[in-house]
């Protein structure tokens, strides 16, 4: 009987332990999961940024535009005005290369996020599943334990009374 006992304790602990260790990834997901949202924010101020640039690039082509009319030679005016819009042509591409990478990123990361909410989902149900079971299992236990002991009452009484009958005899 008592190994009975040591077993179903042996059995809790084994489930105890499975229990704590879903918590533990549950808990390690969650963390994955503010990082993620600490990356998507990061992600936004950096668009916001590129759109301040982008006001300033506007701001200086209007100050190319003003300054052309003063500059005393025509072909050096014409140089330099090929060479900003050289220039804002490349960081046009390239804002836009950042834009298309970061738009990429924070797809990829929002999928990556939804994946692990619906894993922390899956194991939340489990763990949830599991635990119930094991409920149910400590039911039956009892029970069975509560029909074992009663028995073994029983078998002292009738043993009891067999002693009692056999010294009548």
């Amino acid at each position: 009987m008592e190994a009975g006992f040591s077993e179903m304790r042996n059995e809790l602990q084994s489930r105890e332990a499975v229990w704590r260790r879903i918590q533990l990834e549950c808990q390690q997901l969650h963390t994955e999961l503010l990082k993620i949202r600490e990356y998507k924010d990061m992600q936004e101020i950096q668009i916001k940024h590129q759109s301040s640039c982008v006001q300033l690039t506007e701001q200086l082509e209007n100050k190319n535009a003003e300054l052309l009319p003063l500059t005393q030679s025509q072909e050096h005016q014409q140089e330099e005005l090929n060479e900003i819009r050289n220039y804002l042509y490349r960081e046009e591409q390239s804002h836009r290369s950042e834009q298309e990478r970061m738009k990429t990123e924070i797809s990829d990361l929002t999928e990556e996020l939804h994946q692990k909410e619906i894993t922390i989902a899956t194991i939340m149900e489990k763990a949830s599943l599991l635990e119930r079971q094991l409920k149910t299992e400590l039911e039956i236990k009892d029970k069975l334990l509560a029909k074992q002991q009663l028995l073994d009452f029983q078998y002292k009484v009738i043993k009891s009374e067999n002693t009692h009958l056999k010294e009548m005899v």
